[in-house]
């Protein structure tokens, strides 16, 4: 431990920092074991992407890790802090196609890298847990997992509209299609039916939707995202019935509202051009027929439908009205989807702005149905009006508000069999099945003889052939015979592996499980997950609130029901981190704006580096870069430095301070500052996240500790512990300085394994309170006094500060007002 201790002259981080790091590397202070007799505490930050560099948003969210996970450890918790990387994905097959080289390498070179970038930032991370995606040892258990999900009935494959690039021979993700054409070939997408993979996430979704109550932890904000995007939705399903019947299709056709109370003002149902009703009337109808074609090659995108100019063509097909039987079109419109409810919509033109605009283009009726309760109509010349309100227009409905109208349409829909009640979700399935390589395989096989077949236990892993290098046309794994070639295990046939991979989705939405016992190769989880769960605190950017985080709650729920977990969550807190901005721009290489933390580290040590990204803004807000900030932030550290120095350099250190007992007043306001201080600091840390504040309070502490002079040996005493104190309260933000300042400060041992201080309440009892004193209402003056001083002994001491007196000697004293422990105001008679 000695082999920085000597190193008082002068703050050299960079060789203090690489010994205190060694120090804990060689006595490994952050691998922890389960430990039944002391309160666990589990601290999360999202895994990286081995992309090669950290970046600051890393820095910014892992060290924001690290202060808590201090902190709880130095209040005698059993603290696990563990790392590892989201290895698969598209971004590594980008990078080998450019490099030419197997991902595989790429990705293991990049992870050597940040690991070493993340043990330089000083992180205290449980290297012994560490997790790859990408190995084998993990995704072998997903597979497994999946195998049993099918076997329970929760995956199924069904042919599914997707965005197909047809340079690339791929799937995309709807961010992916940009202007209708492929991100990377650049090529205009398709609109294709293949068969893919899902899992049954909609089984969840009321059990989704109604454990957001549990989770006091975490922002609003995220949990009404979750509400939005699950999107409960009570409404009717509503059929019409066909006017002429068509071969292969029910009599009527269904569409699902959640505004049943605007029935009778359907002018038209519009259907998805892939509809199968469209599709058969297309045989004789050219124009639908080209319209079906053109609609083929746009995105699938909810952002895009939004915007796109709405286009449509009258299939030919009518239906009747429910109610009134009146006949109504059906026409193929392009903002409906397949994919969502019945893929066909009643349309309302007078209540709905998409249908107005529709309509006008078209030329449909536009007929209102809803008034304003305190309006006899409604004009819909310009705009749909689209608030709820009272029918009319609406036959025996006419005057019933919404739910009354709800009510009446469930009794004459249910009495004719033609509509009823229904509740329905926004999310939908997940599609988990991508047509890349470099994920982890989907366990499934192919026969002509049996239906898909899943890999049997014994013959998982499925493993993932290494030294492939794409080329970008398609998925090589469907080209690698020697990947795909098999055995049926069924029916001992000839077989062919699924060549699909994973959403990796899939591998971030249990890794936080996994950390907990990262060495079993015998299960998924085992014993220790229970320990370790659920986590005790997530931090992440608030771009990962909707997916990852629905899609972890959502397979902690699935490992509960197969046995693996006995909790309903993963997360018990949430902190959502904002971003690192510069020159008020997110900080991108595309931009040209980042900043490399190596270089920083390199040039001012990594704690420099932690203190400034935790001081510069609260946790959750965007955080605007400022390199004075950093110099500013690297001063502070030499400042601390200087002043400890200087105490012990003067004569041999002392024991700290204990009590106020025989304190001067002068030390006594020293150490009220201290515990102050200290109170502050551990409320921000410890209950209010507030990193910021807490280091403010600490700056401020030592601008009082600057200006004291004092060599008695009380004085020494009290400097001495208010110097002990400053280091513990600075140590989770600065862990090398701070250890090194301990040593100097005569502490043996770990400044991480010292119990968090305790404030001295006596401390916090003034024997003096200071109040300002007014004359007319204006401050004139202050005074010290007693802190149980009588009345008339406080309006003695103001009328006699000098300040003060000179403002109302010799006029007449009409009124003296006392406000405890804060102010006195004397109101004279002005001459």
């Amino acid at each position: 431990m000695s082999a920085h201790a000597n190193e008082t002259a002068s703050y050299q981080p960079q060789t203090l920092e690489a010994a205190i790091q060694q120090v804990w590397q060689d006595q490994k202070v952050f691998e922890v074991t389960e430990d039944p007799t002391k309160e666990k505490y589990y601290c999360l930050s999202m895994f990286p992407y081995p992309s090669g560099r950290l970046h600051m948003g890393h820095v910014r969210n892992y060290t924001i890790g690290d202060v808590i996970s201090r902190y709880q450890r130095m209040l005698g918790k059993n603290v696990l802090q563990p790392m590892g990387f989201d290895a698969f994905g598209l971004p590594a097959e980008n990078a080998a196609m450019q490099n030419k080289v197997a991902p595989a390498a790429w990705t293991y070179d990049n992870m050597d890298y940040m690991r070493n970038q993340l043990q330089q930032l000083g992180l205290g991370y449980d290297w012994s847990r560490e997790v790859a995606t990408c190995s084998p040892d993990y995704y072998r258990w997903e597979q497994w997992l999946f195998t049993k999900l099918y076997e329970k009935g929760l995956v199924y494959r069904k042919l599914s509209v997707v965005n197909w690039d047809p340079v690339d021979q791929t799937v995309l993700a709807n961010e992916q299609v940009i202007d209708g054409k492929g991100w990377r070939s650049g090529a205009p997408v398709e609109r294709k039916e293949i068969a893919q993979w899902f899992l049954k996430i909609t089984d969840y979704a009321d059990e989704l939707l109604q454990d957001l109550e549990q989770l006091e932890g975490w922002p609003e904000q995220v949990k009404t995202m979750q509400r939005n995007w699950i999107g409960k939705s009570t409404g009717m399903e509503v059929e019409f019935p066909l006017v002429e019947s068509i071969d292969g299709f029910d009599a009527t056709l269904k569409v699902y509202t959640t505004r049943p109370d605007t029935l009778m003002g359907v002018s038209y149902v519009a259907v998805a051009a892939d509809h199968p009703l469209a599709k058969q009337a297309a045989l004789i109808n050219e124009p639908l027929a080209q319209f079906i074609e053109e609609c083929s090659h746009i995105s699938t995108a909810e952002a895009d439908m939004e915007t796109m100019e709405k286009k449509g063509v009258d299939t030919g097909l009518r239906v009747r009205h429910p109610i009134s039987n009146e006949v109504v079109p059906v026409w193929a419109a392009n903002f409906v989807l397949m994919g969502y409810g019945t893929g066909a919509v009643m349309a309302v033109p007078a209540h709905d702005q998409r249908d107005f605009e529709f309509a006008q283009k078209y030329r449909l009726p536009i007929k209102p149905v809803i008034r304003p309760a305190d309006q006899d109509s409604v004009d819909v010349s310009e705009q749909a009006y689209t608030e709820r309100g009272v029918l009319f227009n609406s036959g025996e409905l006419d005057g019933l508000d919404f739910n009354a109208a709800m009510d009446k349409l469930a009794d004459l829909l249910g009495a004719k069999d033609l509509g009823r009640k229904q509740t329905n979700f926004r999310l939908r399935d997940w599609g988990i099945s991508r047509q890349r390589y470099w994920g982890c395989p989907i366990p499934m096989i192919y026969c002509a003889e049996c239906d898909p077949v899943p890999v049997p236990e014994q013959d998982l892993p499925v493993r993932l052939p290494e030294d492939v290098v794409p080329d970008g046309a398609g998925s090589p794994l469907a080209k690698l015979d020697s990947f795909q070639n098999c055995t049926c295990p069924k029916c001992g046939g000839a077989a062919k592996r699924e060549s699909d991979t994973f959403d990796t989705f899939f591998e971030s939405s249990w890794y936080y499980a996994r950390y907990a016992c990262a060495d079993n190769d015998q299960a998924m989880l085992d014993e220790r997950a229970n320990y370790w769960l659920p986590v005790d605190q997530y931090i992440g950017g608030i771009e990962h609130a909707i997916l990852h985080l629905l899609y972890a709650r959502f397979f902690h729920k699935l490992m509960r029901d197969v046995g693996l977990v006995n909790s309903d969550e993963p997360f018990k807190n949430l902190l959502t981190q904002g971003m690192v901005l510069m020159n008020g721009a997110k900080m991108s290489k595309s931009k040209g704006n980042t900043v490399d933390p190596q270089g920083l580290i390199e040039k001012y040590g990594a704690d420099t580096v932690r203190l400034f990204i935790m001081f510069a803004a609260p946790p959750e807000q965007s955080l605007e870069w400022s390199d004075s900030g950093v110099e500013g932030a690297h001063r502070f550290l030499n400042r601390v430095w200087r002043l400890v120095h200087q105490h012990v350099e003067t004569s041999p250190v002392v024991v700290a301070c204990q009590s106020n007992e025989g304190l001067s007043k002068e030390q006594k306001a020293l150490r009220l500052k201290l515990h102050e201080s200290l109170q502050k600091v551990s409320d921000d840390i410890g209950r209010r996240l507030q990193f910021n504040t807490a280091i403010a309070a600490c700056m401020e502490l030592l601008n009082a500790l600057a200006k004291f002079e004092d060599d008695s040996e009380q004085g020494r005493a009290l400097m001495q512990e208010a110097l002990e104190l400053l280091v513990l309260m600075l140590s989770p933000m600065v862990p090398h300085i701070t250890q090194a300042l301990w040593e100097q400060l005569g502490q043996p041992g770990l400044v991480l394994d010292v119990t968090w201080p305790k404030v001295d309440n006596a401390a916090l009892v003034q024997d003096e309170i200071e109040l300002m004193v007014q004359v007319n209402g204006k401050l004139r003056g202050k005074i010290a006094v007693a802190k149980d001083a009588e009345k008339a002994a406080i309006l003695a001491a103001a009328k006699a500060e000098d300040s003060v007196h000179k403002f109302i000697d010799g006029k007449e004293l009409v009124k003296e007002i006392l406000v405890p422990g804060r102010l006195v105001n004397f109101v004279v008679k002005e001459a």
